[in-house]
């Protein structure tokens, strides 16, 4: 079916909705956008909506950062966001019947804009297909549920969970793989498996994770990179509307509190031939996919600011977290960095385990593509493998902080090539930005000591 055609019958089933929610994702991995009439739609799916490039130029904030050069200097040009067919569908919040599209942003000459991060990734696509290599790829994404904020007791969030009699002597109960957490937030999973389902979001299982008021929902595996990258979007989105539709408050951050597991977005991946084989499996298909590791493993440190893309996000790689403090891999090994899951041969893919949870899902995956192709076409060959605990161990350790990303990032070759020179100097400038705004900033602790 033609995009038009899909229109068309949308609008026809769905006569009732009055108005859209048009979304871009920046590069900090932010949804941004507006609503619009339904009307609007007809211009998504032809020439495009107009929207500011600087739009892709702001910090976490939302800030303007004059160094992407996206902002006045340029003259704040617009560029053209067209709709991303597959993402139209029915919201079920708002206060009137509503519908979303997901865009992706094109210069006025019909070429990708290069501060577009689904535009990256459909560019590192694009160069494995020429290559008869597909990929295949499954999210993960961790995340905590708290109080509303106009509930807590002091400036602290305070998570949603409640306990047996039992368990109130004892609040660091994790409750891991709980059934009785998951059905004490029944109301807010129903909703969120509802919302999924008007927008063909392939959820699969829903589980307790390891820390309190923590969960973590996976996604079934796509054979589209750029659909599995959008489901991951889509999904943040899911959960912190119905968690406010519930009265609650969800976060992606990924280290919120520093005696607890932080939240992660673990990837899998595959490749598929055009004949639908995973060139993983079969004979030749294990020396394939440790190329496919050692590409990861060698560019890890100079890209692990697209993975962990937040001042606080350095938090949670810490030893014996479950969160990788070294460029590693092995096999059914969850202290590593790249993982080899237990599977059968024709699923035989790796885990990558780094990101954090409120990461750029294109980037970090646009990296971890062009990683691997490159690393399956020059036969590299990964160190050896890492058994047993692995953060009893050193060497090949991942920068500890984002200044010292960052200091890499910016010296790397392979990031221009995975992302596109202008997408890294973008990120470059934002992320100089916030840790400006980071330094300068007198936190209550230092207050209360020096005071």
């Amino acid at each position: 079916m033609s995009a038009s055609d899909q229109l068309s019958r949308f609008l026809s089933e769905n006569s009732d909705i009055q108005s859209v929610e048009c979304m871009l994702v920046d590069p900090n991995g932010i949804m941004r956008g507006k609503w619009a009439p339904i009307s609007t739609l007809n211009k998504a799916f032809d020439e495009g909506i107009n929207f500011p490039l600087s739009l892709h130029g702001c910090d976490i904030w939302g800030r303007e950062v004059p160094a992407t050069e996206l902002h006045i200097e340029s003259g704040d040009r617009d560029g053209f966001c067209r709709a991303v067919p597959h993402t139209l569908a029915r919201v079920p919040w708002g206060a009137r019947p509503s519908a979303q599209i997901l865009l992706q942003t094109y210069q006025d000459d019909g070429t990708r804009f290069g501060g577009c991060s689904r535009s990256r990734l459909e560019a590192v696509v694009d160069d494995l297909r020429k290559l008869d290599l597909h990929p295949v790829v499954a999210f993960e994404l961790e995340f905590f549920l708290f109080k509303p904020r106009d509930e807590w007791a002091s400036n602290q969030p305070e998570i949603l969970d409640t306990f047996s009699e039992k368990d109130d002597q004892n609040p660091d109960n994790q409750r891991m793989y709980s059934l009785d957490a998951l059905a004490e937030n029944s109301a807010f999973f129903e909703d969120v498996r509802h919302a999924a389902e008007l927008q063909s979001l392939p959820i699969d299982t829903i589980v307790k994770e390891a820390a309190p008021g923590q969960y973590e929902i996976n996604l079934n595996h796509r054979d589209n990179a750029l659909m599995a990258a959008d489901d991951a979007v889509l999904l943040r989105r899911i959960i912190l509307e119905c968690a406010r539709k519930n009265r609650l408050m969800a976060t992606f951050m990924a280290k919120p509190f520093i005696d607890q597991p932080g939240n992660g977005m673990h990837m899998h991946i595959s490749l598929l031939n055009s004949k639908g084989e995973n060139v993983f499996s079969g004979q030749g298909g294990r020396p394939k996919l440790e190329n496919a590791i050692a590409g990861l493993i060698e560019t890890m440190a100079e890209t692990s600011l697209l993975f962990v893309n937040s001042l606080n996000g350095y938090r949670r790689m810490q030893p014996g977290s479950y969160a990788p403090t070294r460029a590693i891999w092995g096999e059914n090994n969850r202290s590593v960095a790249v993982r080899i899951p237990a599977s059968g041969e024709n699923a035989r893919r790796l885990e990558h385990r780094i990101s954090g949870a409120d990461a750029n899902p294109y980037l970090a995956l646009s990296a971890m593509l062009r990683a691997m192709q490159e690393g399956i076409e020059e036969n590299m060959r990964p160190p050896a493998e890492e058994v047993g605990n692995s953060y009893d161990r050193t060497g090949n350790e991942l920068p500890a902080s984002m200044g010292d990303a960052l200091a890499k990032f910016e010296k790397s070759q392979f990031a221009a090539r995975a992302i596109g020179p202008q997408m890294v100097k973008i990120i470059s400038a934002i992320k100089k930005a916030e840790l400006e705004t980071f330094s300068n900033e007198i936190s209550p602790l230092e207050r209360s000591t020096y005071l």
